[in-house]
């Protein structure tokens, strides 16, 4: 799975979050590319982390060439406008059986069993600045579940961890062995198709989370991003590799709550010469609430003038997404969110 964390720089934590991550990585012995690389040294450790598993159940052998990105600051691992690594990260995604990669003067290198994770993190502004416009809306982009926060979730003023969190700490670290060990197929119960079937009919006849066109390459995938997230619910839950409704409906939940500020990703592309500020505006507003408009004016004077600041509040204010309040004799600005009524609408369908 490709996993990229998004949010306005110092206010989500997220190379906090990350480290967490980063702690059981080590512990796991899983094989990780360097934050900084070139697309042929990547290749070359993608092909040198070949390993071999048997399957218990069937005594089968199998190879595999498995490889983890993980990146705080995923434009430096990505590059500016480097669409020959993003084409190759897009092939990877689906855990192609071979991939070969030919030079002129190298030869040929013949990768088996591929499978590549990334765990990255980004800011919208340097997403836009890294992917070309063309890009956004398909390809990479299409693999990648994009999770977005405003601001972090609670405050720690002293980021130690408890007894009782270094306890669960090991807890998870015992369980995530016991999960590296598992090998062979997953298979279906009977309940996970009964749940299945009906909901992908559903939402093959046009029941997308929300609308948003620079997402319609996400949307085709994402009965493919359930799958795998009902893979790793069900790997987190036992042993048996059989998945059953209960990991469905963890999934799509777990889906359903990251898609709620999933628009927010590319809210500063577009063709719009305002679109970046009317971003950082929202960004505002949203972790804020309230603000007044003298303040909005005092933090993007040096971008956009006063007539045009009040032409994108009068936008934001015909979607919904704000009111205007006057009563404590101030021109309060107040945040009411981004208005998508697809999303509601059809989030009630799929429960």
């Amino acid at each position: 799975m490709y996993i990229v964390l998004v949010g306005p720089p110092g206010k989500c934590r997220k190379g906090t979050a990350m480290n967490q991550g980063m702690y059981f990585l080590r512990e796991m012995g899983i094989k990780l590319a360097a934050e900084s690389i070139t697309r042929e040294a990547l290749i070359r450790e993608l092909k040198n982390s070949n390993n071999s598993q048997i399957n218990i159940a069937t005594g089968d052998m199998y190879l595999h060439a498995s490889l983890t990105i993980y990146s705080q600051e995923l434009t430096v691992f990505l590059g500016y406008n480097n669409q020959a690594l993003m084409a190759d990260l897009t092939d990877w995604f689906d855990c192609r059986d071979s991939w070969t990669y030919r030079t002129k003067n190298m030869g040929t290198d013949e990768i088996i069993g591929v499978w590549v994770n990334l765990i990255g993190a980004t800011t919208p502004d340097l997403l836009q600045t890294t992917l070309p416009r063309d890009a956004i809306g398909s390809g990479l982009t299409s693999r990648i579940i994009f999770v977005y926060e405003h601001n972090k979730g609670k405050v720690v003023p002293a980021p130690f961890l408890s007894r009782e969190e270094r306890e669960l700490r090991e807890f998870l670290r015992i369980d995530l062995e016991r999960i590296s060990m598992l090998t062979g197929e997953f298979t279906v119960s009977d309940s996970f198709i009964d749940a299945y079937v009906p909901w992908y009919s559903k939402y093959s006849e046009g029941a997308v989370p929300f609308d948003d066109h620079r997402f319609s390459g996400y949307f085709e995938r994402r009965p493919t991003h359930l799958l795998k997230l009902s893979m790793i619910c069900n790997a987190s839950r036992t042993s048996d590799m059989k998945i059953t409704d209960i990991d469905f409906h963890k999934a799509l939940s777990i889906l359903q709550m990251t898609e709620k500020n999933m628009p927010y990703t590319f809210s500063g592309v577009g063709k719009s010469s305002t679109a970046d500020v009317m971003q950082r505006v929202l960004t505002i507003l949203a972790v804020n609430k309230k603000v007044e408009f003298a303040y909005l004016m005092s933090q993007f004077y040096q971008d956009v003038d006063k007539l045009t600041l009040e032409k994108m509040l009068e936008t934001l204010l015909s979607m919904g997404c704000i009111e205007v309040d006057y009563s404590e004799g101030r021109r309060m600005i107040i945040y009411k969110g981004i208005r998508n009524n697809a999303m509601s609408e059809n989030r009630t369908k799929e429960e």
